[in-house]
């Protein structure tokens, strides 16, 4: 039996751009219908770029329109006659030679959307060099003029599970950091400045109040 492709972000897209119900898109994705609904509430795939399946043949428009109006109504996967290429697992990212010069539109992009990304993320996923991803960064690209932000998933450069990846990899690198951060200035005693209260003046809190009726 076929499978959706990347069901968790099909999830995400269908949640976000249809009006079908939570077993409706559970049934099509194999997703629990109650991890459907902490997707919509936000609870679950946070920051996820959804996968549109009528991009990739996965789906029809009028197959999504005839199961809105439905609600008994399941979806049926579009039949696909081309085999999926089998991705490879090692060596490293090849760019085709009529897409690289598309990188440095993806690098703007992935810091310009995911701050959280390394350097070293962003060229892994575009297929680039870190000395290249920080021209672009500081703006010292020698064709910086005629950079602008693109996704790298709509060019081709790399997949939308790959990116989906790298950011969870971050994010959790990041939360990590933070909490050993906390766990540090905790261990010497030190306030941290998004913890800190509001500084009052003393001068001001020992003002007495002003009495402002007047006196003949």
């Amino acid at each position: 039996m076929s499978q959706v492709l990347m069901p968790k972000a099909t999830a995400v897209w269908l949640v976000e751009n249809t009006t079908l119900t939570f077993d409706q898109i559970s049934a099509f994705t194999g997703l629990h219908p109650l991890e459907v609904q902490a997707i919509a509430d936000g609870e679950v795939a946070g920051g996820m770029t959804g996968l549109d399946p009528t991009t990739n043949g996965q789906l029809t428009k009028e197959e999504i329109k005839r199961v809105e109006a439905d609600q008994g109504a399941r979806l049926k996967l579009s039949p696909r006659d081309v085999p999926m290429p089998v991705a490879r697992s090692k060596g490293p990212r090849y760019t085709p030679v009529a897409k690289r010069q598309d990188r440095p539109d993806a690098i703007a992009w992935l810091l310009k959307v995911h701050p959280e990304l390394q350097d070293s993320q962003v060229a892994k996923l575009v297929g680039s060099t870190k000395s290249t991803v920080q021209s672009v960064r500081d703006r010292s690209h020698w064709n910086m003029q005629n950079v602008r932000p693109r996704d790298p998933v709509t060019l081709g450069l790399c997949s939308l599970k790959d990116l989906n990846d790298a950011v969870d990899r971050a994010r959790r690198k990041a939360a990590r950091e933070d909490a050993n951060r906390k766990r540090e200035a905790a261990r010497n005693g030190v306030v941290l400045e998004e913890e800190a209260a509001p500084a009052v003046d003393p001068a001001e809190a020992d003002q007495p109040e002003i009495d402002e009726t007047s006196h003949d």
